[in-house]
């Protein structure tokens, strides 16, 4: 389905009462800054509902650009030079994209994002989006009317009636606050009202300066290394040729690992290669690929959520066989797919120089159609359920690349669960290797391991190393807490806890995302309870965090509610435990009672199997039962008591947004409550929805 009303308000900028966001890469060279970033264009858009729900011009003007678009691919387009729409979709290649769908865009690379339906966004939406814009591309956030941007602190988000139960339905939007506050220390965002009027929020851009577009730029000292690194492979071929391909150092030696291995052909062999977006894994994946074509590698499949996700590799696959001297239609053939849903992507490879040889994709379901494989490569794995990776494994060789932040879907149980897994199988297959000579074949054959090797890329190449957008988008959503650093001051107290819990969220619990910063946010039946290390009277840093517990208040469902949702077979979003007991028990009582669930417990890496855990779980079960007590029984200090910020109401809703400043709020709550200051919610059950296993149960 098209929609290219709101793309045409971000082209032309009609006169709609609208507040606009942009956000600008830096390019990576100066290069770079001189092409049009309007070549490809990336519009993602709400939930179908809302789009089914637009008005009768909307939807002429879908339709419209439809036919366009049918008209140009069979060649019977007559353009229209007058008309500055049919111009600019003629010369533009535009991507539709619900948010639903977003996991087709992993791997590829656009010079405008426009995210629109800014109701429907979420933390995982924005991680996944915005690093798919190149270096002097645009990412542009369309918003509703509104007459102050306070107004968007209690906007009403589509998540938010997930976080919604019976008994707690009060949901306060702190996540959007704290992104709209982040957009003041983004020097590359810019916040316009519909008339391009820069909003004081953005005030860093006044002083703005330009740079010179003929600035020479001195090579760095990994692109020296690079350029020595390609000349003393200029006599080995093809790899020379191959190496070439490369953007940077990282990516030169992650290929040459890979062509490595390659030529070992060595079985039960994994090569796993992490980064984060736009470092080049695809591309590095393509050229190692086309160089297992050149050493004769016959049957290759590669796997990825998506044949779309696969443009980048297949594109570096044929770079690849082009610096080889290969030739399409007379050595290589692509074959792309009919599904209209895959937009024409390529699903083989037929290689047809020496002998033949395949290059094909297959569903990450399909592990059973392996049999004949060499060569598998598992591209966007953090995107595929981890059940589903771990079949793909087998008597053969295995490259895997990989982000481990998270909000692909399983990226950091990639990590803690099966790259630690095979880092043990490695360390077997080493160990057994050390012993003598008549004990080597029969130890080393014993295990039924994989040797393992892993690779990360550091270096970005969508754009420029320490993109202000990028650091932007990290520092937003912590996907930089994956390293736990002590608290040495530098940013305020707040943030910097936040900052270590979602560390020890990353580094101690394999299944999170950028959501459940949202979650902990917004979710008024969450909350936190954090196990500190000891505090001194003289201490001026916060303590050390051991512990965290995530628990979710439950129960308190009317029973006029539990009556008429299981007659109906329903159940409504939260109150896991109480519905789950009520529709396996048939007990209609149950979910009337107030309970406490146990969501998670993330201990720190430092402390683990010290019994921090068990300590943090028997002093919450010590408070709830009444046995701490608090030091005035008509405190109130829960999350009942946290007031919502105030919306300004003004008259004048554009002089306001031209002359509103946004600023953290005042009188906060303190960030941190002993036990005994804070009064304890009458409990009936405390219970757990962990998915058990050995290590959980001893």
């Amino acid at each position: 389905m098209h929609k290219p009303q709101r793309n045409e308000r971000a082209i032309d900028y009609s006169k709609t009462a609208r507040t606009n966001k942009l956000r600008m890469r830096s390019p990576k060279k100066a290069a770079d800054r001189r092409r049009n970033a309007l070549t490809l264009i990336l519009v993602l858009l709400g939930n179908e509902d809302q789009i089914k729900g637009n008005s009768f011009q909307e939807n002429h003007r879908k339709k419209r650009i439809h036919q366009l678009e049918k008209k140009m691919r069979s060649g019977k387009a007559s353009i229209n030079e007058e008309d500055p729409f049919e111009m600019f979709v003629a010369a533009t290649n535009i991507r539709y994209c619900y948010y639903s769908e977003t996991h087709r865009i992993l791997g590829n690379t656009y010079g405008m994002c426009v995210l629109q339906d800014f109701e429907a966004l979420t933390p995982n939406l924005l991680a996944r989006t915005v690093e798919t814009v190149e270096g002097g591309g645009l990412v542009l956030i369309l918003l509703r009317s509104v007459t102050s941007l306070r107004q968007l602190f209690t906007m009403t988000m589509d998540v938010h009636k997930r976080y919604r139960t019976e008994s707690h339905d009060q949901v306060i939007g702190r996540f959007n606050e704290r992104f709209l506050l982040s957009l003041s220390t983004c020097t590359s965002c810019l916040v316009v009202d519909d008339h391009l009027n820069i909003l004081p929020v953005s005030s860093h851009s006044f002083n703005l300066q330009p740079i010179p577009i003929n600035a020479r730029e001195k090579p760095t000292k990994n692109e020296v290394e690079l350029a020595n690194l390609v000349k003393s492979l200029e006599e080995t071929q093809p790899i020379g040729h191959l190496v070439k391909l490369c953007k940077t150092l990282d990516q030169a030696k992650a290929v040459l690992k890979f062509l490595d291995v390659i030529t070992e052909k060595t079985l039960k062999y994994t090569v796993s290669l992490t980064a984060a977006r736009g470092r080049g894994k695809s591309a590095a994946l393509g050229i190692a690929v086309s160089g297992a074509v050149a050493f004769e590698y016959t049957n290759i499949f590669v796997t990825s959520p998506s044949p779309e996700n696969l443009k980048t590799f297949f594109e570096f696959v044929c770079k690849g066989f082009d610096v080889m001297g290969y030739q399409e239609h007379l050595h290589y053939e692509l074959v792309r797919s009919t599904n209209p849903e895959f937009k024409n992507a390529i699903i083989r490879l037929n290689v047809f120089r020496d002998h033949r040889q395949t290059i094909q994709y297959i569903h990450p379901m399909d592990a059973d159609k392996l049999g004949q494989a060499e060569l598998v490569v598992i591209d966007e794995a953090a995107a595929i359920p981890l059940p589903y990776v771990k079949k793909l494994l087998g008597s053969y060789l295995v490259f895997l690349a990989s982000t481990v932040n998270g909000y692909e879907g399983t990226g950091r149980s990639l990590s803690l669960k099966l790259l630690q897994q095979l880092r043990m199988q490695t360390a077997n297959v080493k160990e057994s290797a050390a012993v003598g000579d008549k004990q080597l074949d029969k130890q080393t054959t014993s295990v039924s391991g994989r040797v393992l090797t892993e690779i990360t890329l550091t270096e970005s190449i969508r754009y420029k190393p320490g993109d202000e957008v990028e650091q932007w988008l990290n520092k937003l959503l912590c996907l930089d807490a994956s390293t736990i650093q002590s608290f040495r001051g530098g940013c305020p107290a707040s943030e910097a806890f936040l900052q270590r819990l979602m560390a020890i969220y990353v580094a101690a619990h394999y299944k999170n995302s950028p959501n459940d910063l949202q979650m902990v946010s917004d979710a008024p039946a969450h909350h936190l309870f954090c196990l500190l290390g000891p505090v001194t009277e003289n201490q001026t840093r916060l303590p050390e965090i051991l512990c965290v517990i995530e628990a979710c208040m439950e129960g308190e469902i009317m029973k006029s509610s539990v009556v008429e949702n299981m007659a109906r077979s329903k159940r409504p979003a939260g109150d896991l435990i109480p519905w789950t007991v009520a529709q396996q028990f048939q007990d209609s009582e149950f979910p009337h009672l107030s309970g406490l669930r146990i969501v998670r417990i993330a201990t720190h890496p430092d402390y683990q199997r010290m019994g921090y855990g068990s300590q943090a779980l028997k002093l919450l079960q010590l408070y709830y039962s009444g046995q701490i007590p608090s030091l005035g029984e008509d405190m109130e200090q829960d999350s009942k008591g946290i007031e919502e910020p105030d919306v300004e109401e003004t008259v004048d809703g554009k002089s306001n947004l031209l002359e509103e400043k946004i600023t953290p709020r005042k009188n906060l709550p303190p960030l941190l409550l002993k036990l005994s200051e804070r009064k304890a919610e009458r409990l009936d059950w405390i219970g757990s929805c962990f998915g058990l296993t050995s290590d959980l149960l001893r």
